[in-house]
């Protein structure tokens, strides 16, 4: 019993990557920007999401019918790192932050948002 507290404890203690990451169709020159807490989880979730056509951004589930997945890359553009304050939870603003210079830079990059 005390291994099974013990394992819990180091589980809520764990550090996912956090940070932003990209779909990106090679074929029309779009993208989508995601920024998350959990990048490994999220990236898997939309990976599957879209394999299995429910995706909740229709315009690229559209396209990754009609592509394929083999012209998609998703990809994590930037990780965010943690604060020294321990107590820190909610990273959102500064992830949106990052979101923000990442539109910035694609859109100078002449890529087209979904």
């Amino acid at each position: 019993m005390d291994r099974k507290k013990e394992l819990k404890e180091l589980y809520k203690q764990m550090k996912t990557d956090m940070g932003i990451y990209i779909i990106e169709c090679k074929v029309n020159n779009k993208y989508y920007l995601e920024t998350t807490q959990n990048l490994k989880g999220k990236i898997n979730s939309a990976r599957f999401q879209l394999e299995m056509g429910s995706y909740r951004n229709h315009g690229i589930q559209e396209d990754w019918k009609k592509y394929g997945s083999e012209n998609f890359e998703i990809k994590v553009l930037d990780n965010l790192e943690y604060d020294k304050d321990e107590s820190k939870l909610d990273y959102s603003e500064e992830l949106e932050i990052m979101k923000a210079i990442w539109e910035e830079k694609l859109t100078k990059e002449n890529m087209v948002s979904y």
